[in-house]
């Protein structure tokens, strides 16, 4: 079995784009609830939120690329 090193890097790549994502999110999250009386609180707990996503979409796609690049699927 060879290991496709361009689908290999492909999917480093997206787990390289989520690793700032999985920070982001939660410390926006937390950023809106601690600043409830901010006019901006939803918009920012919109923003952590739509990260958070963002993170596991990205996590997701990263690993299933990478298996696909190991098992030549």
């Amino acid at each position: 079995m060879v290991t496709n090193k361009e689908l290999l890097s492909k999917g480093i790549k997206y787990l390289s784009g989520a690793l700032p994502l999985i920070f982001i999110g939660p410390t926006l999250i937390y950023n809106a609830f601690m600043n409830k009386q901010n006019v901006w609180h939803y918009l920012v707990l919109a923003i952590g939120i739509v990260a958070c996503i963002a993170a596991m979409y990205l996590m997701f796609l990263g690993l299933k690329t990478i298996m696909k690049s190991l098992f030549n699927d």
